[in-house]
C-alpha cells in the first residue's frame, strides 16, 4: 500500500514527549505549555487511573520519581493525589506544580487547537478498567471534535477495552520490540498506527505496516541523524524530548 493509500492521518508528524521532554516536570500543566510556547502542537502522555476513578498524567506506577508522594498512584484517592507537588523533583522553577488531570489537559488542549498520543497506562491489574475509562472520557471531552486524541498502548487489554467502549476512536499498538505477530496483533485490535521504539523500524518494518494499512511512529527519537533516519524511510511521525532542538513545523 502506497502511503496515499494510507488511512487518512489528522496528526502532525513531530510529538513532544510528555509535553515538553526534559525541560519541564513531565506530564504537568507547565510542560505542555512549555512544548506550546516552543511551537510544539501535538503533545504525548501518560493517563491513569485514581483509587476512585479519576484519569490523570502519571508515567510511573509508583509516586516517587515525580513527586513528593509515596507509593503506587493507583492505589490513592485524587483528594489526597492533588496535594501533591509533582514539579519540585525537577527544577525549583516548577515547585508546586500540582498533579493534572485528565479532563484539565482535555480543556487546555481544545481552547488551544492542540493534539495529543494519550498512552493508556494502567498500574497493575487496571488494564481493562483504565482502558474503557479513558476512552469513555475521550468520547465525552472530544465529542464533535474534527480530531480526537490517538490512543495508545503497551496493554493489549486496555486497548481491546477501549475499542469495546468506544470504537470509533482511533488507537495504536505501543511496541518495544517488534514480535512475530506484531501486525496481527494491531490489526486485531482495529489499530491504525503501530508505535515502536525507533530501532525497530527499517524499510523491511515500514514496507509491512504501510502494507497492512497502519501508520508508523517512532519513540523516543533525540538525534537528529536517527531522525533523518526515520523520515527518510517515510515513517509518519516522531516522539521526542528535544523540543527546543527539532523544529515541529518541519
Amino acid at each position: 500500500m502506497s502511503p496515499s493509500a494510507l488511512p487518512a492521518w489528522p496528526y502532525p508528524f513531530w510529538i513532544a514527549h510528555r509535553g515538553a521532554g526534559k525541560l519541564a516536570p513531565e506530564n504537568t500543566l507547565a510542560a505542555f505549555r512549555l512544548g506550546a510556547s516552543h511551537g510544539w502542537r501535538m503533545f504525548e502522555c501518560d493517563a491513569k487511573l485514581s483509587q476512585d476513578g479519576v484519569l490523570f498524567l502519571l508515567h510511573d506506577d509508583s509516586l516517587e520519581r515525580t513527586s513528593n508522594g509515596q507509593g503506587m498512584a493507583g492505589d490513592q484517592a485524587w483528594a489526597a493525589l492533588s496535594q501533591l507537588d509533582a514539579g519540585a523533583w525537577h527544577s525549583r522553577r516548577y515547585a508546586g506544580e500540582p498533579l493534572l488531570t485528565l479532563e484539565r489537559l482535555a480543556h487546555w488542549c481544545l481552547a488551544n487547537h492542540l493534539r495529543l498520543n494519550l498512552e493508556i497506562k494502567p498500574g497493575t491489574g487496571a488494564d481493562v478498567a483504565t482502558g474503557a475509562a479513558v476512552a469513555q472520557a475521550v468520547a465525552r471531552l472530544w465529542q464533535g471534535q474534527p480530531v480526537v486524541p490517538l490512543l495508545s498502548s503497551f496493554s493489549s487489554a486496555a486497548l481491546d477495552a477501549a475499542r469495546r467502549t468506544a470504537p470509533a476512536l482511533p488507537r495504536a499498538l505501543l511496541l518495544e520490540a517488534l514480535p512475530p505477530d506484531w501486525l496481527t496483533q494491531a490489526r486485531t485490535l482495529d489499530c491504525m498506527a503501530v508505535v515502536a521504539e525507533h530501532r525497530c523500524w527499517n524499510a523491511e518494518t515500514v514496507g509491512a505496516a504501510h502494507a497492512a494499512g497502519l501508520r508508523t511512529l517512532s519513540y523516543t527519537v533525540n538525534d537528529a541523524a536517527e531522525a533523518d533516519r526515520l523520515m527518510a524511510l517515510g515513517t509518519d511521525g516522531i516522539i521526542t524530548d528535544r523540543v527546543d532542538f527539532f523544529s515541529p513545523a518541519a
